[in-house]
């Protein structure tokens, strides 16, 4: 009830504890009315400490819910408090990233949750499940955006163990291999449901496929569909005419497809020395370089001819130099008999 400002920390850490006791007895839903008329208050109290705080519970209440739609809206609607604690911050970046992920903008979601990761205390034992989760979330974000994450990422003392099941899945992304995939997808499912990353794993299944047609294609020049299909694990060749052709639409693999003799033909890649790139590549710099040096002559500026003309004569000049010295001498002298 009272408005003051060394009230707001033990207001802000009393609604963290209350949310916290809600979400262990499961009934994290209830209090979500309280939140948001808490987070009114504190908006029009100017409450910093109480609105960071605040956003983050109601976000990670959305987020135990699923309810993503919500978060989203919410995070449009509301800002951040500039003057923020930085732990309150990392965790807001750390939900804008998971909310990220399932919107489909995994680069977005990646740049955030490395940020939270780099923003949570470097000291190994502190705020060490935060650091798990955040990892854990940033792997499966860049496998998907089609990168490897780094084996060091891995090897962290302290996150070794807990990410392993995530190494596993990396090594089968890596190498094209959806046995591997099924096999690691199917022995830590309840692992991966815990932590909400089921969904974005599943994702993962075309990455592989696409991978292991690309190690295909530059093996075979011509193989069957049978062939592929027993090589990646699919179900029938009908299934792999269908991921090939969707590899040829993006571009993963250059094939063909031949429906009749059911068979994939890869195209020979020509010499690219050979073709106009190289030309076009020099073009490209020669104009740029160009364009640089139009831009650069615009920009000088040069003296107008018109005012050279009705320039004087050296010899005049300095003539008229020494006449205006001569007139200030005259005039010192004068002014010093009247003081005399």
């Amino acid at each position: 009830t009272l408005n003051r400002r060394t009230l707001d920390f033990f207001n802000a850490r009393a609604y963290f504890y209350l949310s916290l006791a809600y979400e262990r007895c499961g009934r994290l839903s209830e209090i979500r009315p309280e939140l948001l008329a808490a987070y009114r208050s504190a908006c029009l109290r100017h409450d910093q400490m109480g609105q960071a705080t605040l956003l983050n519970l109601l976000l990670r209440n959305y987020l135990a819910y699923n309810l993503y739609d919500q978060a989203l809206k919410l995070v449009s609607k509301t800002s951040f408090p500039e003057s923020r604690p930085n732990m309150q911050y990392a965790r807001y970046l750390f939900y804008i990233g998971q909310i990220k992920a399932v919107q489909l903008e995994y680069s977005d979601s990646h740049s955030k949750l490395m940020q939270a990761i780099r923003k949570a205390p470097q000291t190994a034992s502190v705020a060490l499940g935060f650091k798990l989760a955040a990892s854990k979330l940033a792997i499966v974000v860049e496998l998907l955006m089609g990168g490897i994450p780094e084996r060091s990422f891995f090897m962290q003392k302290e996150l070794k163990e807990p990410l392993r099941p995530y190494y596993a899945i990396t090594q089968a992304v890596r190498s094209g291999d959806l046995h591997a995939f099924k096999e690691c997808t199917k022995t830590y499912e309840a692992l991966f449901k815990k932590d909400k990353t089921l969904t974005l794993i599943n994702r993962l299944r075309y990455n592989v496929i696409k991978t292991g047609l690309r190690s295909i294609s530059l093996a075979y020049s011509k193989i069957s569909l049978q062939d592929i299909c027993t090589k990646l694990g699919l179900e029938s060749p009908q299934d792999a005419a269908g991921v090939v052709a969707k590899a040829v639409v993006d571009g993963v693999i250059d094939a063909t497809i031949d429906y009749d003799q059911q068979f994939v033909k890869s195209n020979q890649k020509l010499d690219l020395y050979h073709s106009c790139e190289p030309q076009k590549a020099l073009h490209k710099r020669i104009a740029f370089c160009l364009q640089m040096h139009n831009d650069a002559v615009k920009a000088m500026a040069y003296p107008d001819e018109n005012d050279n003309k009705d320039a004087e004569d050296p010899e005049e000049k300095r003539e008229r130099e020494k006449r205006e010295l001569a007139n200030i001498e005259d005039d010192d002298g004068g002014d010093d008999d009247m003081i005399i």
